[in-house]
């Protein structure tokens, strides 16, 4: 048993290995720098001893012979000086140092023989230059060869055992201690270079751990550990790589961006590992819809797609509506069965988009106008959104200016109890008149201020200029602010909130602060918080827009809220619209049951308003009764009320 495991050990130690294959590759790549070296050694110790005995051995010894191990050596040397710099396949490699294995035996054999043939020539002197040549060859060779140990252990066994053999043989004092010596040397270079090899495997082995850590923390860095799609860091670099691609070949190169839209109601509702579980199944459906195609998660509820090989525009359009489609089909889990959609923005390069940068931007305003236009579709960046983008561009730039404060204003329309025909208060509307581009629609400036991030900015001067108005009017008549989800995302910003609030002087108990539906997007136990924090005040806090939202139901209870505010989009034509009709019945039917009160906004026409006294409702705002208005005529308007109420 100890023999076979011996024998072993002995097959393992004089053979390549050949289970690592960046080991073979650094031998190799050694080999190709040190195995011409050693042919040169060989040769030119081999030509200076034929030099030796040149005048006392016979020619086909001194010259024959030396000139045919030239020819070989120098092929060697060629074909090791031609793989410089080559980076072998392993199976390459392996052959090549198996081989060297292989010429080593002939190698060390060849020379020794002849070395020997030389020692019955010449005199002392002679054979004291074979007794060198033969250690200082054996030694070079080993140097040379410490890559491959086998092949440097045959050399240094061949020679040494043959060079010992012999001298030890001749009897002669002088040779049997050179002998002995270059015994000893090799032995302890042989350890040596055992020691160094080991050395050498194991750097190699660690450059592989090293370099398999590395691959690891950077797949780790470019993976989404949920969804296990490349992530937002993979997909810049991924997009960049075929942006290059796409203009060397002057092809083009499509980007969407996905959101999907329901899916922090579906996180709310039934907690966030449900949600996680969601993304996985839309990144599953996602993967498998595309063929050419490559899907990213870029964080969140947000998707992206790379596609180099694309179709015309509108098959484009249309491949990536039927996406949305596929993500828009029912997910079956054990809690219940989830609905989302997923709203899309495609840009295309070259067209419209030469950049990166633009690229991306310009998906992420298409996928902007598809939430906010086309939910649930896809939206292509064309010529029309180029256009809004530059107008909206310089809309921020104007918004930024430092006497923005100077072109605001503030408007007031009336919110009237309909059982009375009396104001109950006024909502402040903002306004502004910018010498450069003149009237800006609010709608407009404000979700361009609230992308920019800089809406806080505009509400804090128009609540000032709204309270001081209001501090002017009888004790009776309430004021209605919109808020920001913005205004409402930090302590900072509420506590400047109630700053301005209490420095006006005007009672926070008459003042209706109205937040819409979109706060929900937000951090919303923050918001809770910030609304707290104003209820504390004294201020009524409303929930504009009611029902345009999906959110909103499972926030009522969550929210101190004081009153709701119905869409106009359900108002108008309500009297020929059963459907209209019938969601205003339930709203104001809940309103009621909660304790809220509900205002009707967008009411236009008296048959909008005669079927909303049908059903009940109080408080109503809309040109009906009048169209927002200045300052100086709230005085006017609410006489002409009196006026009326008298002649009734």
């Amino acid at each position: 048993m100890n023999i076979l495991i011996a024998k072993q050990k002995l097959q393992y130690f004089m053979s390549v290995r050949a289970d690592n294959s960046d080991l073979l590759r650094e031998q190799y790549r050694a080999f190709t720098r040190q195995m011409p070296m050693m042919y040169f050694i060989l040769l030119s110790s081999t030509w200076a001893l034929a030099t030796t005995h040149v005048e006392v051995a016979p020619s086909w010894l001194t010259i024959g012979v030396p000139a045919v191990f030239t020819v070989g050596c120098t092929l060697r040397i060629a074909f090791w000086w031609k793989t410089r710099g080559v980076d072998p396949s392993p199976k390459v490699a392996h052959a090549a140092l198996q081989r060297t294995n292989r010429l080593a035996v002939g190698i060390a054999i060849a020379f020794t023989l002849w070395s020997f043939s030389l020692v019955p020539y010449g005199n002392a002197y002679t054979q004291s230059h074979v007794a060198f040549y033969m250690a200082i060859t054996v030694i070079s060779c080993i140097f040379c060869l410490m890559y491959v140990r086998s092949a440097a252990f045959i050399v240094t066994v061949i020679v040494n055992g043959a060079f010992i053999v012999f001298f030890l043989a001749s009897q002669q004092p002088t040779f049997i201690a050179i002998a002995i010596n270059v015994l000893l040397v090799c032995a302890g270079m042989m350890s040596i270079l055992l020691t160094n090899y080991r050395n050498f495997e194991r750097m190699v082995v660690s450059q592989q751990r090293t370099e398999a850590l590395s691959n690891e923390n950077l797949l780790l860095a470019n993976i989404d550990s949920l969804t296990e799609l490349p992530n937002r860091r993979a997909f810049f670099t991924h997009l960049e790589s075929e942006l290059e691609k796409a203009k060397i070949t002057g092809t083009r190169l499509a980007l969407g961006v996905i959101d999907l839209d329901g899916f922090k109601p579906v996180n709310d509702l039934y907690g966030h590992s449900v949600g996680d579980r969601l993304l996985v199944n839309v990144s599953k459906r996602l993967s498998a819809s595309l063929k050419a195609s490559k899907a990213f998660r870029l964080g969140g509820d947000e998707f992206a797609i790379v596609a180099p090989i694309i179709p015309d525009d509108v098959q484009l359009v249309a491949n990536a509506n039927a996406i949305s489609e596929q993500l828009r089909a029912p997910y079956h889990m054990p809690e219940g069965t989830v609905h989302v959609s997923a709203s899309m923005g495609i840009a295309v390069f070259p067209n419209l988009a030469s950049t990166l940068e633009q690229l991306f931007d310009r998906a992420d305003y298409a996928l902007y106008h598809a939430k906010k236009t086309r939910r649930g579709d896809a939206v292509l960046f064309d010529a029309e959104h180029e256009k809004q983008i530059n107008i909206e561009a310089r809309i921020e730039h104007m918004l930024k200016q430092k006497d923005m404060e100077k072109e605001l204003s503030v408007v007031f329309q009336p919110i009237v109890d309909i059982r009375d025909g009396r104001a109950n208060g006024f909502e402040a509307l903002a306004r502004w008149h910018s010498p450069v581009l003149g009237q800006v629609p609010p709608d407009q400036f404000f979700s361009i201020a609230e992308r920019a991030g800089i809406v806080s900015s505009l509400t804090r001067p128009l609540l000032k200029t709204a309270l001081t108005a209001a501090s002017k009017w009888e004790p009776s008549l309430r004021l209605s602010f919109n808020l920001s989800a913005h205004d409402l995302n930090s302590c900072e910003g509420v506590l400047r909130l109630v700053g301005i609030i209490e420095n006006s002087g005007f009672d926070p108990q008459r003042l209706d602060l109205e937040i819409t539906e979109t706060a929900f997007a937000h951090d919303f136990e923050q918001v809770r918080q910030s609304v707290e924090v104003l209820r504390r005040l004294g201020c009524g806090i409303s929930l504009d827009d009611f029902g345009t939202g999906y959110s909103s139901l499972t926030r009522l209870h969550a929210l101190p809220l004081t009153k709701i505010k119905i869409d106009r989009s359900f108002v108008t034509d309500l009297h020929k619209k059963p459907a209209s009709y019938k969601i205003v019945k339930s709203l104001l039917t809940l309103s009621r049951d909660m304790g809220l009160e509900c205002v009707v906004e967008g009411v236009e026409i008296p048959e909008e308003l005669e079927a909303l006294e049908g059903l009940g409702a109080t408080l109503v705002q809309g040109y009906v009764y009048a169209p927002p208005m200045r300052e100086p005529d709230i005085g006017e308007f609410l006489s002409q009320q009196s006026s009326k109420r008298m002649v009734l």
